[in-house]
């Protein structure tokens, strides 16, 4: 059985939830500000503090900070938290991730004495010295608990097995499955997780990186793809007086003002996300080109920049927004991609992501 433990909060004060820091201790620490957070207010860190950003072992101490200071944050472990098992299970292929993610709180423990993977001759070697340095940073991991349950949610950061007793979902789904909104669960509270970012969900939907809260599935998806999508942000879920509200930061600066209004009368969403990146053209136009995606079976308007040709496959280069957005005169936006003929890809400031013409600027 997992490790949960169980909470009995004080319900006038506020609950946050933030979820896959991933290693951004400034974007972490702007939310925090955002959010007006204090130590009255109860914070739940839901795992994925460490790897893809640049702060591991940074963003490992301030939160260790934060939660010794306060009785009242609560943090659990991720499936990055704990890439560490790897090297002390002998598993070779940490090598190749080691040398592939510059980003990796092993490769930021390496370098605190200024070591490389050339340093050791085996995996071995490489255990000895993480135990012999960093043994007190591995054993804080460690000691995070899987979930918090509270009367009226549970926190946890993949999510939990299709079980009548929740508690015995297996730690393998609880911090790796894939696509939990998509799956069904057994438990009468909102399961609050993140580890698969929100936008993968929204293939034929408005592109947006924004909270999934689904009361009626009893799921809130929290992951806004901080660190890994080039459009992501950092999500915190608000809880109060039983309502839930969201908010979020990212690191895109270059605000641009709409100087004339665009309505898409066509209304054409969504979003091509891993892993679904095979497309099958059906017509191509001067600056998109209509597709099905052919792992789904959905059309969807791409970029033609977007989109690429390898081993006779046609495939989208990236992660990127099918959305034409409408947007009034005056409006903020976050530009995303200048680099396309024609239409510029922006975020506004509710988080939708999508295309404008140019002549709207």
């Amino acid at each position: 059985m997992i490790e949960v433990r169980k909470l009995q909060l004080d319900k006038t004060k506020r609950a946050i939830v933030i979820s896959d820091i991933h290693a951004n201790l400034k974007l972490f620490k702007r939310l925090l500000d955002k959010v007006d957070y204090t130590e009255n207010d109860y914070l739940f860190i839901n795992g994925d503090l460490c790897e893809k950003g640049p702060n591991s072992l940074e963003v490992m101490q301030f939160v260790r900070v934060l939660s010794e200071r306060s009785a009242n944050v609560y943090v659990t472990k991720g499936n990055c938290d704990v890439v560490h098992r790897y090297v002390f299970h002998g598993s070779q292929g940490i090598i190749a991730y080691m040398n592939r993610q510059k980003h990796s709180i092993l490769n930021e423990m390496l370098a605190k004495h200024r070591k490389t993977l050339d340093d050791f001759v085996n995996l071995g070697e490489l255990s000895c010295y993480y135990r012999q340095n960093f043994q007190e940073e591995i054993d804080w991991l460690e000691s995070l608990p899987i979930a918090y349950e509270t009367d009226e949610f549970i926190v946890i950061h993949a999510g939990l097995d299709n079980k009548e007793n929740w508690r015995e979902t297996s730690e393998e789904t609880a911090l790796y499955t894939q696509e939990f909104y998509n799956k069904v669960h057994q438990v009468k509270k909102t399961v609050i997780v993140g580890h698969w970012p929100v936008v993968n969900y929204r293939a034929n939907q408005v592109s947006s990186h924004n909270p999934i809260i689904d009361l009626d599935k009893n799921i809130i998806a929290l992951d806004g793809g901080n660190q890994i999508k080039k459009d992501g942000q950092l999500n915190a879920l608000i809880i109060q007086n039983g309502m839930y509200t969201h908010t979020y930061v990212d690191e895109l600066t270059n605000e641009i003002i709409v100087q004339k209004k665009y309505n898409d009368s066509m209304n054409r969403v969504g979003t091509v996300t891993y892993p679904n990146y095979d497309l099958q053209i059906i017509r191509q136009e001067k600056y998109f080109t209509l597709c099905e995606n052919t792992n789904l079976g959905i059309e969807q308007w791409i970029k033609n920049e977007y989109i690429k040709l390898e081993n006779e496959a046609t495939l989208s280069k990236a992660d990127v927004s099918t959305t034409f957005l409408s947007v009034k005169q005056g409006e903020k936006v976050w530009i995303v991609d200048n680099e396309c003929d024609g239409y510029m890809l922006v975020k506004k400031e509710n988080g939708e992501v999508g295309w404008l013409p140019r002549d709207c600027f």
